[in-house]
């Protein structure tokens, strides 16, 4: 099937409703005056484009497909640094990292127990124990003093050396002791069993971590247990940040009449910073041609990512798509994504950065960062598993209405009830903070659904 583009028509002029839409082409759609559906496949849509007839802000396109056009531009900045282990948590290695040693060094206990000749212990049970001669303790973090001689055993330690001719461990739950110099052990254990052998956790050599791994906590530690103090890590990105229009000012001035606080930037700033990156927030900047081309071009200059929030809606003062198209090729490479909140979305590159237009109500500039920012800075650090998200099922208290052919993003908080988890909406506008505040996640409603019920099991994507 052909893919079709679909779009609403007023007054002679498409507007896109969804993307990919198998229908019929109708050929007329001059001169209309009043609302209806038209489908063109995109043949038709270029030479529309080309006569003027479909502004590029509304050929939009799902988020998987605005992202794809992108993607090819994105790429390792190949700035490397080396750092303390101790300070590299949610860095990105450079190199991969192999095992200087064998861990365990040495052969260990991995129960507290006695050490024992396996084949000492074998048909022992409760009722029919059998007798060891306990002849000494092996203390951990030390060398083992002694040796076992058939018939005897050692009082050893979860990670003490395993002493000369011992083979096994029993563990201290399956034996019982008899005096200070017997113990009776009541079940047999194999060769082997609760030791650990020298290289069986990590063997020398092996590769531990690859490039391009971020590192977590459980990492620091493994490195560490090998000795490596020091990695080779990806610089992050720098990611400048400009806010625009008149009625911003700092979040400590008293707004004025027709005035706001700036929090984009620092909303921003803050997920810049959760996926890996050097935030550069930059100064308000007015609505100003001039004024606002400057600030990018020093944006371009300093940083590795170019975010802009605000001035990406059709308006007769928008400037960012101008600016952003003459920064350099290839440009503006999508301008209108079907999601709810965030449809103005641009997307674009300059001088081989990627550089973003984001809408300036708060919840639109959230969403669309975490769905192409942060996957964008991600990539530019190298990182070849970004962490998912964290997602869990619950169920809706109350219908979202959506349309078919967009994706919607909506809040949600959290109830725990007897018969499991449960979400209710928070409906608001994307100009109000306080949904996000309120929320513990977000629904997603997909792109060929015209809505969720009260009672469906939704997947909730966990802030």
């Amino acid at each position: 099937m052909v893919p079709y583009e679909k779009f609403a028509l007023f007054r002679g002029v498409p507007r896109v409703r969804g993307t990919n839409l198998g229908r019929r082409e109708k050929q007329s759609f001059s001169g209309v005056s009043k609302i209806g559906w038209f489908v063109f496949p995109p043949s038709t849509c270029y030479y529309l484009k080309q006569a003027g007839k479909m502004p590029e802000l509304f050929y939009v396109l799902t988020p998987q497909q605005a992202y794809s056009q992108l993607e090819p531009f994105l790429s390792f900045s190949g700035r490397v640094e080396r750092i303390a282990t101790t300070r590299a948590l949610g860095r990105v290695l450079a190199e991969e990292v192999f095992a200087p040693f064998p861990l365990p060094s040495f052969p260990c206990s991995a129960m507290d127990g006695y050490a024992v000749q396996a084949e000492d212990t074998y048909g022992s049970s409760e009722t029919s124990p059998i007798y060891l001669h306990l002849v000494g303790e092996v203390l951990i973090g030390g060398p083992a003093l002694l040796s076992l001689s058939p018939g005897e055993a050692a009082l050893i330690h979860t990670g003490s050396l395993l002493p000369g001719q011992a083979n096994a461990v029993v563990m201290v739950e399956h034996t019982r002791q008899v005096d200070t110099s017997t113990i009776e052990v009541t079940r047999p254990v194999a060769v082997g069993e609760n030791v650990l052998q020298r290289g069986e956790d990590i063997p020398q050599g092996k590769a531990l971590l690859p490039q391009g791994h971020l590192l977590r906590p459980q990492d620091i530690g493994g490195l560490l247990a090998q000795g490596i103090t020091s990695v080779s890590v990806s610089q992050p990105p720098r990611v400048a940040i400009i806010s625009s229009g008149d009625e911003l000012v700092l979040p400590q001035i008293e707004p004025g009449v027709g005035q706001v606080r700036d929090i984009n930037s620092y909303t921003l700033a803050g997920l810049t910073l959760e996926a890996g990156g050097i935030p550069l927030p930059q100064p308000i900047v007015r609505d100003d041609f001039e004024a606002l081309r400057e600030a990018a071009e020093r944006a371009l200059a300093a940083a590795d990512i170019v975010v802009f929030s605000a001035g990406s809606s059709v308006s007769a003062r928008d400037m960012t798509a101008q600016i952003i198209n003459s920064l350099g090729s290839p440009g503006i490479l999508v301008h209108g994504v079907a999601i709810k909140p965030g449809k103005p979305t641009i997307l674009a590159v300059a001088g081989q950065k990627p550089i973003f237009g984001l809408p300036g109500n708060p919840v639109s500039a959230i969403i669309t960062f975490e769905l192409f920012v942060t996957r964008a800075i991600y990539r530019l650090n190298g990182c070849n598993k970004p962490p998912a998200p964290h997602i869990f099922s619950a169920r809706l208290t109350h219908n979202i209405p959506s349309v078919s052919g967009r994706e919607d993003y909506v809040p949600v908080r959290v109830e725990e009830r007897e018969e499991g988890l449960w979400v209710e909406p928070i409906f608001g506008k994307s100009n109000f903070i306080s949904t996000l505040i309120r929320a513990d996640g977000m629904v997603q409603v997909p792109l060929d659904k015209g809505g969720l019920k009260a009672g469906d099991e939704v997947k909730v994507r966990f802030f």
